[in-house]
């Protein structure tokens, strides 16, 4: 089931909006790109929305059929309920989420690229998924298990939010409720992307708007506790499995982002991948599809093909 919805803005000209009903979850997605051509799904991160990809979409449309989605508990989507184990706010719940938007679609198999905790959602998928997921690309982050398990002051100080925002609620909402526009903007210009001046001013307006709702902050806040809690279990489990991501693989990472200086995403990205994979670092931070659009789009476009 889905709603249509009107969209007076000329921002994202030759998109359209919709709301899907997925097993009882409403999921908010932009449509947009050439019918019939190659599916591509594009995932964002935090604390953003699907508005993230907009220059990037731009790039990809005449190429491909692209779904730009919010996630649940983020911009548009629903705000799942709480489980005790957070399991409504997986990553596998998630993944969930966007295998029957896209088939939904008509997409049984579609390339995927996810950034932040896009990118993890992502990976997620294309393990459970393997059969969806044709090409892989994943935007400026590690494996969540092992950015955890090499846990030492250094990740603590540049990673911070992941240990404030999985203590128990509603400590972390309060605090962040109470200064949210400011921390939205911190966080947007942080992580080497020296201030927030990459972001356009339609999608701070739509961060703004979405992030500063008290259920938005608690969703996000459950979805970092599920990143160290219930998705670590699967996370766990695969690699006892010995599952690995089934199709060829694209790690892009901002040479003045934090994670590269940390960890080696190349090679913890090969080790979990059973097909070829590929990267490289663009000259930016973390931000890299807003703070470098079309860079971004030309690597998605060369790896993807069209």
């Amino acid at each position: 089931m889905l709603r249509r919805m009107s969209n007076p803005s000329t921002w994202f000209e030759g998109f359209e909006r919709r709301d899907f009903d997925l097993d009882g979850t409403r999921i908010h997605a932009r449509l947009g790109g050439r019918p019939g051509a190659p599916p591509l799904l594009l995932i964002h991160g935090f604390p953003q929305t699907h508005v993230m990809w907009h220059r990037v979409a731009q790039e990809l449309a005449p190429q491909f059929a692209l779904v730009l989605p919010d996630l649940r508990g983020y911009g548009d989507s629903a705000m799942p309920p709480d489980a005790p184990d957070h399991a409504h706010h997986s990553k596998r719940a998630m993944a969930r989420d966007l295998v029957a938007l896209m088939q939904s679609l008509g997409h049984p198999g579609f390339r995927v690229c996810g950034h932040d905790r896009g990118g993890r959602v992502a990976h997620r998928l294309a393990l459970d998924h393997p059969q969806a997921v044709l090409r892989l690309a994943l935007i400026d982050i590690a494996p969540t298990l092992d950015m955890y398990a090499a846990t030492d002051m250094a990740f603590a100080r540049a990673y911070y939010h992941w240990f404030h925002l999985v203590q128990p609620a509603p400590l972390p909402e309060k605090m962040i409720a109470g200064c949210a526009r400011d921390y939205l903007h911190a966080k947007l210009g942080g992580w080497g992307a020296a201030g927030a001046s990459h972001v356009e001013p339609e999608a701070l307006a739509e961060y703004e708007r979405c992030f500063r709702r008290p259920e938005a902050i608690h969703a996000a806040c459950e979805d970092y506790r599920a990143s160290a809690g219930i998705d670590l279990e699967h996370d766990r489990a695969s690699r006892q499995a010995g599952d690995k991501i089934a199709c060829d693989t694209l790690v892009l990472w901002g040479e003045r982002g934090v994670v590269h200086r940390l960890f080696d995403p190349l090679a913890l990205w090969r080790a979990q991948c059973g097909a070829g994979v590929q990267g490289a670092a663009l000259p930016c931070g973390h931000f890299i599809p807003e703070e470098l659009p079309a860079e971004t789009a030309a690597s998605l476009l060369r790896f993807f093909g069209g």
